[in-house]
């Protein structure tokens, strides 16, 4: 089963944690994950996959203009109803407001139509809110649960599709 990890990532932080949560999808048997940049989708794997999880640096307390105008256009092609759909982000302080930008994007997910999930506290800790969130300075302490979150959301993904 495919599914795809998208992203903006302006100094790499977000491109790494993307790339670590579809480094987790794919510890479950089954599954195939890629992780994007927004700026260069691969349509046909993203049309077939049946979750999408997106990533976003926070800027101002939101999501970064890129995926923001992403949201509002470009993502209607990839036919996002009926998927799963997850969120990340990655920010410079701890209350910069990283929930704020997990919660904009599963908005405009819910708005498609897509089944969103993080896992909530289902599975004990850590508990996963609203998606994983990497903080400037310490991805390194984060990519356990961005590991795991990634193995949520394939699980749950799997147990729904197959």
């Amino acid at each position: 089963m495919k599914m795809t990890v998208l992203y903006h990532s302006q100094t790499g932080n977000t491109k790494q944690m993307a790339e670590v949560i579809a480094e987790g999808m794919q510890t479950v048997e089954g599954v195939q994950a890629k992780a994007f940049p927004i700026e260069e989708i691969d349509e046909a794997w993203a049309k077939e996959s049946k979750c999408v999880v997106l990533g976003t640096p926070i800027y101002m307390a939101s999501v970064c203009g890129a995926i923001k105008n992403w949201l509002e256009g470009p993502c209607k092609k990839y036919g996002l109803a009926g998927k799963i759909g997850g969120a990340f982000a990655t920010a410079d302080y701890i209350h910069g407001g990283a929930e704020l930008g997990i919660r904009l994007i599963l908005d405009h997910m819910l708005v498609y139509g897509m089944l969103t999930y993080s896992g909530g506290g289902s599975y004990g800790k850590p508990v996963i809110h609203l998606g994983p969130v990497a903080l400037k300075g310490h991805l390194e302490e984060s990519k356990d649960t961005f590991l795991l979150y990634g193995q949520r959301m394939a699980t749950k993904t799997l147990e729904i599709y197959q």
